[in-house]
């Protein structure tokens, strides 16, 4: 009896510590930082001769910035491969939830979005390798805009840092979040031909299930 009361202390001390690590784990609006100008025009001159992700992070913290919001640029680094990001919004959409984040380095593009907290804890909204596009690319839409657009296809979101998605129920109790992606004739700046909006579905737990094709706007008439 002492060895399976033992065991089970084990278990649940085991237990205990993993639900306080996915506690600390997940981010909220605590991680939010809005940039001074002096930061963004003096952080990355400051960080030319070093590891450019980890010397910005670095730099936010002597900037002020809190513990919490270093902490999310760290963990970002971390899923982008070296992509330094700072989160400017926060909004919780249980079972996940939004995170705006601005990339202050890129040229082009400067926010993107991030759905948090689920499984696995960061979503890319805008990694396009993640949507739905052979359905997408079979549909009876995208081939009528081809004779149209001969190149078209779909690129990236110039997202304002401000408009939220739509979220609607899923199935089983899960949740979908509504986003759309400009439809472009061959490139990013070439010819507009309309909106391609995709799901991104989770379950009731958080759990990332994919995104699903929904349809396309038409394109702008000439």
């Amino acid at each position: 009896m002492r060895i399976l009361r033992s065991v089970l202390a084990i278990f649940c001390i085991a237990t205990s510590v993993a639900a306080a690590q996915d506690r600390s784990s997940k981010f909220g609006p605590s991680a939010v930082w809005q940039a001074t100008p002096q930061f963004l025009a003096m952080a990355p001159a400051a960080c030319k001769t070093a590891k450019s992700s980890d010397c910005l992070i670095g730099q936010m913290a002597k900037a002020g910035a809190p513990a919490d919001a270093v902490s999310f640029s760290r963990e970002l680094s971390k899923h982008s491969h070296g992509e330094f990001g700072i989160m400017t919004g926060y909004q919780n959409q249980a079972p996940v939830a939004f995170a705006w984040v601005n990339y202050p380095l890129r040229a082009t593009n400067n926010y993107g979005l991030l759905l948090v907290n689920g499984k696995p804890p960061m979503v890319n909204v805008e990694d396009l390798s993640l949507l739905d596009t052979k359905t997408m690319r079979q549909s009876f839409q995208f081939q009528d805009l081809k004779n149209q657009f001969p190149k078209v296809d779909v690129f990236p979101g110039d997202r304002d840092g401000q408009t939220w998605p739509n979220s609607q129920s899923g199935p089983s109790g899960g949740t979908q979040f509504v986003v759309g992606y400009p439809l472009r004739d061959g490139c990013p700046t070439c010819s507009h031909a309309g909106f391609a909006l995709f799901s991104w579905n989770f379950d009731a737990k958080g759990k990332f299930l994919g995104t699903t094709f929904l349809g396309m706007t038409p394109a702008p008439l000439h």
